[in-house]
Parts: C-alpha cells; sequence; structure tokens
C-alpha cells in the first residue's frame, strides 16, 4: 500500500530516490519507503541527508513516516541523528468495510453532507485549524488540490449544527486495490462524545462498500484506535511520522 499513491495535484509531483518515494509540492514535504529499504550504515545515512538536504533547499519540512516493523531496525536513529524529530506515535488499524458501513446515527440538529465545493473545503480547513493550531491555509490547499484531482477517488464529509462544521472526515480510495483509507475525523470538543465520529465512519463506509472497497485502513490517534477497535478494526503495526523542519521549528 505504501506505493500506491492518488491522484497527484497539479503542481505536485513524485520523485524516485533509490527505493523512495520523494513527494514534492505540496505545503512539505513526504517521503514513501518500502517495509525494507535494504540499505545500511553509511549508505543509508547518505539517502536519509540527501531527502533532508532536498527540502532543506526548498526552504519546505518533510515528513518520513515509518512503522515498528521496518528495517533496518535503526532506521528512526538514524533518522533522528539527521534532525527529524518523531511524533506522536499511531496505531494502524485495519477493518472490513461491509462490517462498518451502516445507517449513521447523529445527535439531533447534527447533518452529515458531502461536499466539494472549495468554500465548503475552506470550511473545513478553518475549523481543523482552530482545534489544533494549524494554518488553515495548509489544509485548504492539500485537500482542495486532492478533490479538484480525483473528485471521485476522495469523499470529504462534514457534520453541521445550526450551519457550523462541527466535525469533517474523508475518505481516500486507492484505486486498483482492496482498500480505501479513512482519513480526518476531527470533531470540535464541545461536539465530542455525541456519536459524531462513529456516525462518519459508518457513512464512509458505505461509500466505500458502494465502490467496491473490501477494506479500510486508518493511521489512528490514541483517541480514535479504541473507538475503531470496538467496531472491528485490528491493530496491524504501530506508525510514527518523522519531520524535519528548516531550522528545527
Amino acid at each position: 500500500m505504501r506505493g500506491v499513491l492518488p491522484v497527484l495535484p497539479a503542481g505536485v509531483r513524485c520523485e524516485r530516490d533509490g527505493p523512495l518515494l520523494r513527494v514534492v509540492g505540496h505545503f512539505c514535504g513526504f517521503v514513501i519507503a518500502p517495509r525494507d529499504l535494504g540499505l545500511s550504515g553509511a549508505d543509508l545515512d547518505r539517502l536519509i541527508v540527501r531527502q533532508r538536504d532536498c527540502f532543506a533547499g526548498r526552504g519546505e519540512a518533510v515528513e518520513w513516516k515509518t512503522r515498528s516493523h521496518d528495517m533496518p531496525t535503526d532506521l528512526t536513529d538514524r533518522l533522528r541523528a539527521a534532525g527529524f524529530v518523531p511524533g506522536n506515535p499511531q496505531t494502524v488499524l485495519i477493518g472490513r468495510a461491509a462490517d462498518t458501513a451502516a445507517e449513521p446515527v447523529v445527535p439531533a440538529g447534527v447533518v452529515l453532507r458531502r461536499v466539494a465545493e472549495d468554500a465548503d473545503i475552506r470550511r473545513i480547513a478553518m475549523m481543523e485549524s482552530t482545534v489544533w493550531g494549524m494554518d488553515w491555509r495548509r489544509l485548504h490547499g492539500f485537500l482542495g488540490g486532492q478533490v479538484a484531482a480525483a473528485p471521485d477517488d476522495i469523499a470529504v464529509l462534514v457534520a453541521e449544527a445550526d450551519g457550523e462544521v462541527v466535525s469533517a472526515a474523508w475518505l481516500v480510495i486507492s484505486p486498483g486495490t482492496a482498500f480505501a483509507g479513512l482519513r480526518g475525523g476531527t470533531t470540535v470538543p464541545a461536539w465530542r462524545g455525541r456519536g459524531i465520529y462513529r456516525a462518519l465512519i459508518a457513512a464512509r463506509a458505505r461509500l466505500a462498500v458502494a465502490r467496491g472497497v473490501e477494506y479500510l485502513h486508518v493511521d489512528a490517534s490514541e483517541d480514535s484506535a479504541p473507538t475503531l477497535e470496538r467496531l472491528g478494526f485490528r491493530a496491524a503495526t504501530t506508525a510514527t511520522p518523522y519531520v524535519w523542519t528548516p531550522g528545527g521549528a
């Protein structure tokens, strides 16, 4: 699954560097690696430094996501030595789409809606920025670019109450595979614990089944993982994003 990329938005490109795929042109860079890099020692260090220096030259951050079963086993030590900083670990969960596809149940006054218009994507990005303290323009450009590039392979859902976005999530289809990814899932604090996240899972699972998708996968936070496990998702591994940022910011 790691080498299966969605259709890239305009201005974004994928470059090959040995065993790696390097995605350039988003608000930050991404490095996609196979489970076993087939390199060690100084050769691996040079590969890591090339990725760092590539994005340093662009003045951009870069994320290299690792999994707990990656090889070689000292990969994360070498990433740290090159200045990459680990983020919060995530649990990679996999479930059958049909097992979670159901009529979504939302609290009174909440409406679920699939969206694709730029104005709605902007509203989602602004909600996320408020919750997480991020620059809304980055998510707006990232998500809007994906919708524009492959509208049939991404389904963006919002939950609204009194016209305000209170939660959002999206489904990303991986064409040519049996998988789709559950992404997003942020709910504003005042609306948490009311079943909206579960409803968004059910709604996305229904869309996935309609597209013939068999499995759903999620890189879940410690907050999301328990809900997904109660719905029958099973842990496959853990994932940790390692990020290098110009100036170490």
